[in-house]
């Protein structure tokens, strides 16, 4: 989770998701008083269930720390495959404008000659 947490493209679209949660929040009264709310609840589940789940995690520790291991070579095979993780979201979005006025360009002109 941490490996992938830490691909700029996954760190930048999650900046952005949590920069426009704050944003609303900020405008909107009616929104932050119901995600509020929801945080406190996602807390509390979050700390009741902790203590539940401790005795099967620990069971379960090796096995986990096994798909880990696969996990983590196949996240890096793939960011050796896709560049892509490795631009932020802003860069692909400017690229991406960036070849689609160039394609359309591109057409423009074969359509006038």
């Amino acid at each position: 989770v941490n490996q992938v947490a830490n691909l700029t493209l996954v760190s930048s679209a999650c900046d952005m998701v949590s920069t426009a949660y704050a944003s609303t929040k900020d405008s909107h009264p009616y929104v932050r008083s119901v995600c509020d709310a929801a945080e406190k609840g996602v807390k509390s589940v979050t700390e009741a269930t902790a203590s539940c789940v401790q005795p099967v995690r620990t069971t379960l520790e090796p096995h986990v720390a096994a798909a880990s291991e696969y996990a983590s070579k196949g996240l890096d095979k793939l960011g050796e495959t896709l560049p892509l993780l490795q631009k932020p979201v802003e860069q692909i979005l400017s690229d991406t404008k960036e070849l689609v006025s160039s394609r359309v360009a591109d057409a423009k002109d074969a359509v006038r000659s």
